[in-house]
């Protein structure tokens, strides 16, 4: 590792800390953090948009790399059985509005991604971290799915979820 590097690995995991990156994980039963964040249009989206609706909010590490265009495209290929059992989609990343509606374009995305680059609502759910990569523990988003239903309360949350196949794990989760 180059001092450069280094250094800025450091400066990654003290600026997580600083903003509270090593905040503790939900769970089900507990209300689920309020937030609002602007979509891939520059619209302001809140979960309370949705109140009355059960929400699936799903946080990934970064738009348009392979693993996180499989289970978007995943959740746009089931967007239509999610929906008939009353569910909304809402992806969650650190990206700038530019490369959201870029990735929305370039999959044919159906639904909400919204923009957090500040990592206010990573932090409040806990999906911003310690995580191992390649044997190694960086810091960095935490891929993990929440179900949130129509009270406001977290039903199920899933962290550290394998992009390939989510969708899928969730929706047997759900009785789908």
């Amino acid at each position: 590792m180059s001092s450069l590097s280094g250094l800025l690995a450091v400066a990654e995991i003290l600026c997580a800390l600083y903003a509270g990156g090593m905040s503790t994980r939900l769970e089900a039963g507990q209300t689920a953090p309020s937030f609002t964040l602007p979509d891939q249009d520059g619209k302001p989206v809140s979960l309370s948009d949705f109140a009355g609706k059960k929400v699936i909010l799903y946080f990934y590490p970064a738009a348009s790399t392979p693993g996180c265009t499989k289970q978007a495209c995943d959740f746009r290929d089931n967007i239509g059985l999610l929906a008939n059992k009353g569910y909304v989609v809402l992806g969650v990343s650190k990206d700038a509005l530019s490369k959201l509606k870029k990735f929305e374009a370039n999959e044919s995305l159906t639904f909400p991604l919204l923009s957090d680059p500040e990592l206010t609502v990573h932090n409040a759910y806990g999906t911003y971290g310690e995580k191992s990569m390649y044997g190694k523990t960086v810091m960095g988003v935490i891929r993990s799915t929440f179900v949130i239903d129509e009270s406001g309360k977290i039903e199920l949350a899933l962290y550290n979820v394998k992009a390939t196949g989510h969708v899928a794990s969730l929706m047997l989760k759900l009785g789908m």
